[in-house]
């Protein structure tokens, strides 16, 4: 099963929660275990896990990153916008998770995000399930 999640942020960096977006297709496809890719095809964002119970993570998250990756700074990329390409390759652009009883096996408080380090934009997140 393949699906894409279209995604629209509207900060320059932000952590969006798609943890919902990815219940609700591998609820939909009825497969009891497996594993979901969860996949950005894009260069300047990124996928994570981590908590989404208090939002002030997702601040203090891209309050580190950053400090320590300025946006403006001696980067020799000519577009301007070297430090969405370092974040992106932090993070990395997929997660995969696992499925069991056609539930994601996420701990209690972690949840699924796109990270958008170069927005506004319009973004794709492809699901893949195996």
């Amino acid at each position: 099963m393949f699906e894409i999640i279209n995604i629209t942020s509207s900060k320059r960096n932000e952590l969006i929660d798609i943890t919902s977006n990815i219940k609700n297709i591998v609820r939909k496809s009825s497969i009891n275990d497996g594993i979901v890719v969860i996949y950005t095809p894009h260069t300047t964002a990124a996928i994570t896990i981590n908590e989404n119970a208090d939002p002030s993570v997702k601040y203090d998250i891209n309050k580190f990153l950053s400090k320590i990756i300025p946006y403006k700074d001696n980067y020799t990329h000519l577009e301007g916008n070297s430090d969405a390409h370092i974040k992106s390759s932090i993070f990395g652009c997929s997660e995969q998770v696992i499925i069991e009883n056609n539930q994601l096996m996420l701990g209690t408080w972690q949840g699924i995000f796109f990270c958008e380090f170069d927005g506004p934009r319009n973004r794709k997140v492809f699901v893949k399930i195996v």
